[in-house]
């Protein structure tokens, strides 16, 4: 299998950028939902539903832009 050259481990298939997309865009929708619910402004499932899906999108693209390099991370001072 290896035949001499580097490889960059750090490179993800778009599969695998997709799939941690997914992952953490999941998290962040079950977050709100538990959040909204623990605080007891879970009133409306509807309107609860569409701030955890705004949420959840918001932070699908914003992973996949950082994976794929489109946005810089600051970096630490």
């Amino acid at each position: 299998m290896p035949d001499g050259r580097l490889v960059n481990i750090n490179q993800n298939s778009n599969a695998d950028l997709f799939l941690n997309a997914l992952i953490m865009a999941g998290n962040n929708f079950f977050s709100v939902l538990i959040g909204l619910g623990a605080t007891g402004l879970l009133t409306d499932p509807t309107t609860g539903l569409v701030a955890a899906g705004i949420s959840a999108g918001f932070t699908f693209f914003s992973s996949l832009a950082i994976q794929r390099g489109l946005k810089k991370t600051e970096a630490p001072e």
